[in-house]
């Protein structure tokens, strides 16, 4: 029943790379395109700020205002529920005092800053379109076929916050009113805009009643081409000649103002996706659900429209995975290596190397019962020399009791039982001593405690499952499997090393004074040389990508940016087609401004290759000194 548990607990937990340490916020989000960042900030940042201000719980609250952005993200304390915190800032937005014409403040999907884990390319099939309006025209179709099929095809998939676009151009019917025209025919503009929304509805007209059937009424105004538009009518100065929208202004299709771009494989610009996982999701899981939905997504898009992933989490997750799971498994095989030797007995050795599967289980129940995922810091500190110590101990004794009793009223069970009472105690304060030295981890807080609090807690739970088989399962399983009649003997490993410690010791006790001068000496040079280790708060993973930050000069056109951008993708493929397998970038902000950039910032993921591939670096440290 325990092995079941343990292995349920197992398929339920929680797997990533690394412990999220994003706290409990909510983001809060306003695109006012044409805006400059001064009006930004007094037109929404600061009246968003204003309404938020007392908030229940409230820790921090920080905005940024851009051009045409406005970002406002509201930080509570750690265990507040996220959904109540949500609501709490959506009563307050409601109330917020923002200038009539400006947007309404929005707020961010319910992920954390580990919430991105996939990317995807919309590009088209074949060559790039070479005119100008050819690819303006390419763009906003492609950008048309994010928002329209894909995204709302994405978000059904469970587990998903939020479907992300970046890039392209967002299609837009524009109507750019002349003010000649609008002085010659004595028409004002808010008559043009009055005229557009009023002809521009589908309204509902009642029913009409006949030989028993009814046929609803509706009235059709709203319009689908430019043509259309062109031909509303906006008023009748003289009877008989009525002035029209096309009379006015310059109709046609356009696109929103943007605030980013992506540029891909140094061929120009493409549309990217970012699907979110929702807060507290598994995201291998959610991954992997994407990924098949994505697959039925690319059956039903047009010939001309191609979907390439471009950032998959689970390879990440599954290329620490299997770096755990290398390093348990070799430590497992040293641990049980060291047992057979030093026990001299093997069925000793397999009851003890028992408890290093049957302690993880019991880890495994806790760390589910506390909702800890799997990751390189929780699983990583799993220590397998210390889940053995006390049943090592236990079995040990068992053994040299078995084989120093040459009585045979005694029973088997008997000898057993006191052999294991006889070590009981200091098996479990041994136990004890080394789980208090976790104690002031979990005292920890911030994020601190979220990044090693997990990780302790896991140790914790791996050391409390060895104490238990150890006083528990192991006088059992020694009780059934070791025979009533054993004789000890000293392996050849032990005899070695009493025969190299004997003179040693004598030696040490007669100079102690040199023995303690030289420990001394040690802790100082020990010292000394841990002043001068570096010190990082994770450790840095070698996972086949990495990201380049790229920051220009402040007031660098987008256009500008796409143009550097692209040229740096080019020559980082020339120069290294061994080693790289796709790069692509990204500069400015996404349709939901998650990660709030200028035109002059940019974001560029490069792909490696796998390493057998490449002739000019050895190393990932080695390959990104070459491409600064």
């Amino acid at each position: 029943v325990f092995m079941a548990l343990g292995g349920w607990s197992l398929s339920q937990l929680g797997i990533d790379a690394f412990p999220d340490t994003t706290p409990v916020q909510v983001q809060i989000n306003t695109i006012a395109p044409g805006l400059a960042p001064e009006e930004v900030e007094r037109q929404i940042t600061f009246p968003v700020e204003q309404a938020i201000n007392g908030l229940p719980r409230l820790q921090q609250l920080r905005s940024i205002s851009k051009f045409g952005l406005s970002q406002v993200v509201v930080v509570f304390a750690d265990g507040t529920d996220i959904y109540f915190a949500r609501q709490m800032v959506n009563e307050r937005l409601s109330i917020a005092r923002i200038p009539e014409g400006m947007p309404r403040p929005q707020m961010g999907p319910i992920a954390t800053g580990l919430g991105e884990v996939y990317h995807y390319l919309v590009l088209p099939k074949g060559p790039y379109p070479s005119s100008a309006q050819a690819r303006e025209n390419e763009l906003r179709h492609l950008r048309t076929i994010q928002d329209w099929v894909i995204k709302p095809a994405l978000r059904t998939v469970p587990g998903t916050a939020e479907i992300n676009g970046w890039g392209g151009y967002e299609k837009q019917y524009q109507v750019r009113i002349s003010l000649d025209k609008l002085l010659h025919y004595g028409i004002s503009f808010d008559r043009v805009l009055e005229a557009v929304r009023a002809n521009n509805l589908v309204t509902g007209g009642g029913n009409i009643q006949q030989a028993g059937a009814m046929y609803p009424v509706r009235g059709l105004a709203r319009t689908s081409n430019v043509e259309e538009i062109k031909n509303i009518i906006v008023d009748t100065p003289r009877p008989g000649v009525p002035v029209r929208v096309g009379d006015l202004a310059e109709v046609g299709i356009g696109h929103e103002i943007r605030l980013g771009g992506v540029t891909s494989q140094g061929r120009g610009e493409v549309v990217l996706g970012l699907c979110f996982m929702l807060m507290g999701e598994n995201s291998h899981e959610v991954t992997d659900r994407l990924k098949e939905k994505l697959a039925e997504i690319k059956k039903t898009l047009p010939a001309d429209v191609e979907l390439t992933p471009a950032y998959d989490r689970t390879r990440l997750v599954d290329q620490v995975l299997d770096t755990v799971k290398k390093n348990l498994f070799e430590g497992g095989l040293l641990v049980i290596a060291v047992l057979f030797l030093f026990l001299g007995n093997l069925r000793a050795g397999l009851i003890v190397a028992s408890a290093i599967p049957l302690s993880l289980l019991f880890a495994f129940c806790g760390m589910w019962r506390f909702g800890i995922a799997g990751s390189l810091l929780s699983l990583g500190a799993i220590d397998f020399g210390l889940m053995v110590d006390s049943s090592v101990v236990m079995v040990e004794n068992v053994v040299r009791h078995l084989a120093h009793d040459k009585e045979d009223s005694r029973r088997h069970l008997d000898i057993v039982r006191d052999a294991a009472l006889e070590v009981r105690a200091p098996t479990m304060f041994g136990e004890l001593i080394i789980m208090i030295v976790y104690l002031p981890i979990l005292t920890l807080e911030g994020m601190e405690g979220k990044l090693f609090r997990p990780m302790a807690l896991t140790v914790i739970f791996a050391l409390t499952g060895s104490l238990i088989l150890s006083l528990t399962l192991m006088p059992v399983l020694a009780s059934l499997f070791l025979p009533r009649r054993l004789k000890e003997k000293e392996v050849w490993l032990i005899r070695a090393t009493r025969w190299l410690y004997a003179p040693l010791l004598r030696l040490s006790l007669r100079f102690g004074v040199a023995v303690l001068l030289l420990a001394a000496a040690s802790l100082g040079l020990g010292a000394l040389l841990g002043a001068g280790l570096g010190a990082e708060a994770v450790p840095q993973l070698s996972e086949g990508s990495f990201v380049v930050g790229i920051l220009r000069l402040p007031g660098t056109a987008l256009e500008e940016s796409l143009r550097y951008n692209t040229a740096m993708e080019k020559m980082l493929l020339a120069t290294f087609p061994d080693e790289i397998e796709r790069v692509w970038s990204r500069c400015g902000t996404a349709e939901v401004a998650t990660d709030p950039m200028g035109p002059e910032e940019t974001d560029m993921f490069i792909t490696l290759k796998p390493r057998h591939q490449w002739t000019k670096a050895t190393t990932q440290a080695e390959l990104a000194d070459q491409i600064r």
